[in-house]
């Protein structure tokens, strides 16, 4: 594990963004990223976007998102590929034959599609103030998981309920990469940012690995990076 601390949020976003473009320079031949939604990436597709959009020789950079929440009735797009299109894909112009999108249909062929085009060149996760990664919550899922459904009980769907603009959308059930689907690629990019994320990640860096901290069996993964800004960091 190699753990990066840098000033604040912007150098964060800038170093994730730089490390994600080496990525996509490994090879001529296809790159797959698994990359994340959510609030700490959105500094960084800011900066990619201007990096990638209209590039041609990125063209062999393909994308997949690692977990999904449904809209109940099925009436768009899930959650988390919405997020991806409005953060990344579309202000990029990513062709829609480079998304692979995860969702409640097809996540029992992900792990088999994903080993058949190559596997994961990099995953870039965030972590919860819980421990969480993907869509590996305390108690959700083993670390002997691969692709899998996650049945939501009252707690989680008003955990997730805030998603949607009608509650009545909140889905009985989310999938995710589980552990072993994440173990699997070749290289784990992990980032946190902000004063809240201070308590986790020095139990994730300097504690056992454990059930309770899902994200902690990531510190096995034998290519692991973690960026923390300076707040993130403050108590290593």
């Amino acid at each position: 594990m190699k753990v990066i601390v840098v000033k604040d949020y912007d150098e964060l976003s800038k170093v994730a963004a730089q490390m994600l473009i080496g990525e996509m320079f490994q090879r001529h031949e296809r790159v797959n990223l698994a990359i994340t939604a959510g609030t700490t990436p959105i500094g960084m597709y800011e900066k990619l976007v201007d990096e990638v959009k209209g590039k041609s020789y990125f063209d062999n950079v393909h994308y997949y998102n690692f977990d999904e929440i449904p809209y109940k009735s099925g009436c768009r797009e899930g959650v988390t590929i919405g997020d991806l299109r409005e953060l990344y894909f579309t202000p990029a112009e990513i062709s829609e034959e480079r998304i692979h999108i995860l969702d409640g249909e097809n996540y029992e062929e992900q792990d088999k599609r994903v080993a058949e085009a190559g596997g994961l060149d990099a995953i870039l996760l965030g972590i919860g103030a819980d421990g969480h990664y993907c869509g590996n919550l305390p108690g959700t899922t083993k670390f002997t998981d691969f692709t899998t459904k996650v049945v939501c009980d009252e707690a989680m769907k008003e955990r997730i309920a805030p998603h949607f603009e009608n509650r009545a959308e909140t889905p009985d059930f989310y999938v995710t990469m589980g552990p072993r689907s994440v173990m699997n690629a070749r290289h784990l990019i992990l980032f946190a940012s902000g004063k809240k994320k201070a308590k986790i990640m020095k139990a994730f860096v300097e504690g056992a690995i454990t059930d309770e901290i899902p994200a902690s069996i990531l510190k096995l993964h034998p290519h692991l990076t973690v960026i923390l800004d300076e707040e993130a960091a403050q108590f290593l």
